[in-house]
């Protein structure tokens, strides 16, 4: 008799702990999802190092952080990557670019860069990896042993990683992010552009971590 009652409530008992179980998931889940934006923010302390290499995009803040450092002495040098794109695409069609890095530089003399400190490395790039091996030959070659890669906050974490994977046999690189790009990493589901951001930012990780199989569109 005592058995058949201790029964009934032993099987109620299931289903409230899987109740907790499921909810303490789903909590945890939820506090992912809500820092995932701060956890792709994955920045090194400022360092003294041989160059600042300035990645493409987000123009001006990439450019105004380089030489922000380069203005409070963290290196004699500052090192831009020379995008094919959309320059490529565009002299199909006759419309002249200049090109990202010479706006770049133009930015980088405005706030007080001298024009020799500024390098342009040639080998052409088409995304954030192209970089790291630019950026890593370039090391290797000058038998220099440490670069700062600034990037947008946002895309700290995946430049770590790249760099791990590619060009770490180079030298070490510390990535810092423009405190200046207007990225929200506490509240990135706020805005669709820091949305697409950190899932472009997630789906480039996970390519990165199985290897880099995915690879740039041929126009």
């Amino acid at each position: 008799m005592l058995f058949a009652t201790i029964l009934p409530d032993a099987r109620a008992r299931k289903p409230r702990v899987w109740l907790v179980v499921l909810g303490s998931l789903l909590f945890l889940l939820l506090l992912a999802f809500l820092n995932l934006g701060r956890w792709l923010d994955r920045e090194d302390p400022p360092q003294k190092a041989a160059a600042i290499a300035v990645l493409s995009g987000r123009m001006p803040s990439r450019a105004l952080e380089a030489a922000r450092l380069f203005n409070q002495g963290y290196a004699p040098e500052i090192w831009l990557s020379y995008s094919v794109e959309p320059g490529a695409t565009l002299e199909k069609f006759s419309v002249p670019y200049a090109g990202e890095e010479f706006y770049d530089r133009l930015l980088l003399l405005h706030q007080g860069v001298p024009d020799s400190a500024i390098h342009i490395l040639r080998p052409p790039i088409v995304n954030t990896a192209d970089e790291m091996r630019t950026f890593g030959q370039a090391l290797r070659k000058e038998n220099l042993h440490r670069i700062i890669l600034v990037t947008s906050k946002v895309h700290t974490r995946r430049t770590a990683v790249l760099w791990k994977r590619l060009s770490a046999k180079d030298g070490e690189a510390m990535i810092r992010g423009a405190s200046g790009d207007g990225d929200d990493p506490a509240h990135w589901w706020r805005s669709t552009g820091d949305a697409l951001d950190v899932v472009r930012e997630v789906l480039g990780l996970l390519n990165a971590w199985a290897g880099l199989p995915l690879q740039p569109s041929k126009s």
